[in-house]
C-alpha cells in the first residue's frame, strides 16, 4: 500500500531524528578500542566495591581504596585459601596466580579519593565513650589492647599491612568483628585479631563500630609509616599477617 505524503515518518523531524540515531551508532561503533590495563580489570572488583573502590552502598561491601597493599594481599590470599570464608570472592579468585594478586592491590593502594562524611550515629554517649575507650585505651582486665597500638594513632592503618578502621560502615565493622569471633574471618597465625575480637562483648563490638563509622578520616588519611610508642605496660602484639 503506498504511504501517504504526509506520514510523519517522512517528516523533516523524523528524518533528523533517525540521521541524529545512525549517526549515534556509528561513533559507538567507532569507539576507542579496549586497553588491557589494570584500571580495566578492575571494573571487575567495583560492582561491588563501588567505583574506585570507594565501598559498596549497601554498608557491607567495604572501601579497598587506598589501603596499604600488603594488607590488600593478605587478604585476597585469606579469601582465595579459605581463611575467609565468602563464596564469590574465592571463586572469582580461584584462577589467579600470587603475581595478578600483588598487582591488584598494589592498583587499589595507589587509589588516594576523598572520603565522604560519617553517617548519623546513634547519641548514646555512654556507648560513645565505652568505644572511646577501647580504641585509646583498651581495657587491661580484659586483655583488650588499645586499637591505635596496631592501626596507628590517627586510625588510618600502618603500612605495609594493617589497615585504617575509619571510613567504614558501622554494619561492615560489626560483621567483621563478628566474624572473627565465630570463626568465619580468620588470618595467618597468630590471628590476633581473633583473639582480640573473642574476648569482646556484643556491647563493646557494638560501642566499637558505633565510634569508629561517627568519626571523619582526616584530610591526609594514608596509612603510617612507624607504629605509634608503647603505652607504659603495654605488650608488643604479634600477628601473622602483620609481621613487624
Amino acid at each position: 500500500m503506498r504511504q501517504d505524503k504526509t506520514s510523519p515518518l517522512l517528516s523533516p523531524l523524523w528524518r533528523l531524528a533517525l540521521c541524529c540515531w545512525l549517526l549515534g551508532v556509528c561513533l559507538v561503533a567507532q569507539a576507542a578500542p579496549f586497553e588491557d590495563s589494570m584500571a580495566q580489570r578492575a571494573l571487575a572488583c567495583t560492582g561491588c566495591h563501588g567505583p574506585q573502590g570507594r565501598s559498596g552502598p549497601d554498608g557491607y561491601y567495604p572501601r579497598i581504596a587506598g589501603k596499604p597493599a600488603g594488607y590488600l594481599y593478605n587478604q585476597l590470599v585469606n579469601l582465595q585459601q579459605g581463611r575467609r570464608n565468602y563464596p564469590l570472592m574465592q571463586s572469582l579468585l580461584a584462577p589467579l596466580d600470587d603475581t595478578y594478586l600483588r598487582t591488584l592491590a598494589e592498583y587499589f593502594a595507589g587509589l588516594e579519593i576523598p572520603y565522604p562524611p560519617p553517617a548519623p550515629q546513634p547519641t548514646n554517649k555512654a556507648l560513645l565513650a565505652r568505644g572511646l575507650q577501647l580504641v585509646r585505651q583498651g581495657d587491661p582486665a580484659l586483655q583488650i589492647p588499645a586499637c591505635v597500638q596496631c592501626h596507628g594513632s590517627a586510625l588510618t592503618g600502618m603500612q605495609p599491612s594493617v589497615p585504617g578502621l575509619l571510613g567504614l560502615p558501622r554494619d561492615y565493622l560489626n560483621a567483621q568483628l563478628g566474624g572473627w569471633q565465630n570463626g568465619q574471618r580468620q588470618a595467618q597465625a597468630p590471628d590476633c585479631m581473633a583473639d582480640i575480637a573473642k574476648r569482646l562483648s556484643d556491647t563493646d563490638v557494638h560501642a566499637l563500630s558505633s565510634w569508629l563509622s561517627s568519626q571523619t578520616v582526616p584530610l591526609v588519611s594514608r596509612a603510617a609509616t612507624q607504629k605509634p610508642p608503647l603505652a607504659p605496660g603495654t605488650k608488643e602484639i604479634r600477628c601473622g599477617s602483620a609481621p613487624w
